[in-house]
């Protein structure tokens, strides 16, 4: 369906055509399946109309229902569909997707091994997530995880040259949906966009079209991400720039105690609070005060008198100290620790550090001490840190994904080879009907156990294990029990 076929049939017979997509849906011919989800995936490419249109018609439950299948086409439709959904339809119609579950039924996409569709489920999750009032909801899914391990394992250009289906690259008004998910707060939102625009800018670069990146208002979010210290992030926008002909600015590390004091100032600039640099640089303000910087700091020495604008610029301190890199003074990964408590725990990490707390420590931690001299006014955060710590006898020995003190209804095992789809799908089925579910999405070598997972193991109501074909193969004569199923 081109864009004018498409215009076509929304002006002349949306009804019939989605009807006709629904019903080849239902038909458990394979042929069948794929040319509905291919005729739903290009009809939710038009407009938010159009796709508030296609809902109301049964599309969008007629894409979900084909997400239980195991044809690669058909999936490869289903990640598509829900990817063009989720850019064109605005945010009533995301709100559909919240109420439909589709945040959970991305997780099977984006846990598959077929790359096209693992990426296509990844880019509708973080447009998805960028919206504010649905981010909750996104997040509980655990979909949002499996965005970083992509990004990291990829490289865009020979990505662009793996699939016919985005060999030629988005088109303009595609494109353009994307270019507010470069501005998102959540850093796997930014890391996904800046991939994609990466991409683009190589396959626009041998079409002769990089002027198209202007048009849709794409330099300037990009500049921004390349400057920023999201180290991901940073790197696919300073290539895309590159790529476009694009002047790369100044690049700040994301080991924010290493700044000097015009790291500071460019980083100052770039967050909106232009007027104030100059006082930040008179004053010597290096990456090591900037982390240590509290509001009366900002009100008497840089003169920053509206109590507002305090509160705007400490909000981004606070972003600043999450994405943070402390490895030049934190050996021991006291930052891990905390992020793994939740991401809101890393804005303590330096102020800790310079307090002299190690992981060892920790443990002798009592209330006045984080008060006093970590400096954490939260008496929430010292509550849940201090419960954390006494839970955790080997700290730090929990998995970001669950923690054990989590009440868990069933935990998912299975085999990488095989079991994968089966497993996310049954994830989602239970989700669907209330139950907890811990499914890894960590590759484990053998013989190398997290205590936590056993843990989680031993804390779960149920244990599930899917025994796809020859799933049992490895523990013939595996008598140190080194095989994860095994054990």
């Amino acid at each position: 369906l081109t864009t004018e076929n498409r215009t076509h049939v929304v002006k002349n017979g949306l009804d019939k055509v989605v009807n006709v997509a629904c019903v080849c849906t239902r038909n458990n011919a394979t042929d069948h399946s794929r040319v509905g989800t291919g005729i739903l995936e290009h009809l939710f490419k038009h407009s938010e109309d159009t796709c508030s249109n296609v809902i109301r018609l049964g599309g969008l439950d007629a894409v979900l229902f084909e997400c239980r299948k195991n044809d690669v086409e058909t999936l490869r439709h289903c990640a598509g569909a829900l990817a063009n959904l989720s850019l064109y339809g605005g945010s009533e119609n995301q709100e559909a997707m919240i109420n439909r579950k589709v945040p959970s039924w991305l997780f099977p996409l984006a846990f598959h091994n077929d790359e096209n569709i693992k990426y296509y489920a990844c880019l509708a999750i973080v447009v998805l997530v960028a919206n504010k009032e649905i981010e909750a909801e996104v997040i509980k899914s655990g979909t949002l995880n499996l965005v970083e391990p992509f990004v990291t394992t990829h490289n865009p250009s020979e990505f662009a040259k793996s699939n016919l289906a985005h060999a030629h690259g988005q088109s303009k008004h595609w494109l353009q949906r994307l270019v507010p998910v470069l501005s998102s707060k959540r850093e796997e939102a930014r890391n996904l966009a800046a991939f994609h625009f990466c991409m683009e800018a190589g396959i626009k670069k041998e079409q002769g079209n990089t002027n198209i990146f202007k048009e849709i208002g794409a330099i300037e979010p990009l500049i921004r991400v390349a400057s920023s210290p999201n180290a991901i992030a940073s790197k696919f926008a300073a290539q895309a720039l590159r790529l476009i002909g694009e002047e790369v600015p100044h690049k700040l590390s994301q080991q924010v105690p290493l700044w000097s004091t015009e790291d500071v100032r460019e980083w100052v600039k770039q967050i909106g609070f232009g007027e104030y640099e100059q006082s930040f640089y008179d004053s010597k303000v290096d990456g090591d005060l900037l982390l240590q910087m509290q509001d009366c700091n900002l009100c008497n020495d840089i003169g920053m008198k509206n109590g507002i604008l305090r509160i705007r610029f400490l909000r981004e301190l606070q972003n600043l100290k999450k994405m943070a890199d402390y490895s030049s003074r934190d050996p021991d990964g006291l930052h891990a620790f905390l992020s793994r408590i939740g991401p809101e725990y890393t804005i303590y990490t330096y102020t800790m550090l310079n307090a002299g707390v190690d992981i060892e420590s920790l443990r002798t931690l009592d209330e006045d001490q984080l008060t006093a001299t970590c400096g954490i006014t939260n008496a929430i955060h010292r509550s849940r840190i201090l419960q954390v710590i006494k839970m955790n006898e080997s700290i730090p020995s929990f998995r970001s994904e669950q923690s054990t003190e989590k009440s868990l209804d069933v935990f998912v095992s299975y085999r990488r080879s095989n079991g994968s789809q089966l497993a996310s799908l049954l994830k989602v089925h239970l989700e669907l009907r209330g139950f907890s579910v811990f499914i890894d999405v960590e590759r484990l070598e053998a013989g190398k156990f997290d205590n936590n997972l056993l843990q989680s193991i031993r804390h779960a109501r149920h244990f599930l294990l899917v025994l796809t074909p020859d799933a049992l193969n490895r523990c013939v004569d595996d008598v140190e029990c080194k095989d994860w199923v095994h054990r």
